[in-house]
């Protein structure tokens, strides 16, 4: 038996719980692997990009955003929805780039992708590295307020490990970068 048979859990039913402007909630009957039933919530969610652009001089534009959820000021790197299911994740990362931040970039790096919790929603995150940075005009959603700074790239892998930063596609970008530039 591989092991896809042994741990794969076949869907028997689905109905959708909740659907809003973001979040769109299911709960499905499956069978699990053992012939047993169970039942899985979870959120539906499309795609996402997120990018780490980094200054000739080894900084990176960062966000601070207020995030509802957790009640407070977060640190980010520059991240957005695709705005279609076909939407290139490239193109959406250029586009959410520059809409944040006013920046456009001439060499942009894949950095993989990330799946941010994978136990209850199926967002999935396409992570670039943007660099040969040049500064337009932004143009943020009529509903987000954000500031813009630079940070060195090694002072924000120490706020990561010093849990100052705990967004988490923040973190796993910024450490591939890190990574990227032996820091």
């Amino acid at each position: 038996m591989s092991e896809k048979e042994e741990l794969f859990e076949e869907t028997l039913s689905s109905e959708h719980i909740y659907d809003g402007v973001l979040l769109h909630v299911r709960r499905d009957e499956i069978a699990l692997p053992n012939g047993n039933r169970s039942v899985r919530e979870w959120l539906h969610q499309g795609r996402a990009v997120c990018v780490v652009p980094v200054t000739e001089d080894g900084n990176v534009i960062m966000e601070r955003q207020f995030r509802y959820p957790l009640g407070r000021v977060i640190t980010e790197i520059p991240a957005g929805k695709l705005d279609s299911p076909e939407e290139d994740p490239l193109e959406g990362a250029k586009r959410e780039l520059r809409e944040e931040t006013g920046i456009v970039a001439d060499n942009w790096t894949d950095l993989g992708e990330y799946e941010p919790a994978a136990a209850y929603t199926s967002e999935h995150i396409y992570m670039y590295l943007a660099t040969g940075l040049h500064q337009q005009e932004r143009h943020l959603d009529e509903d987000e307020f954000l500031n813009v700074f630079e940070a060195p790239l090694k002072d924000l892998v120490e706020d990561i490990m010093a849990g100052k930063i705990t967004d988490g596609k923040t973190v796993c970008a910024i450490l591939k970068a890190a990574r990227i530039y032996g820091v």
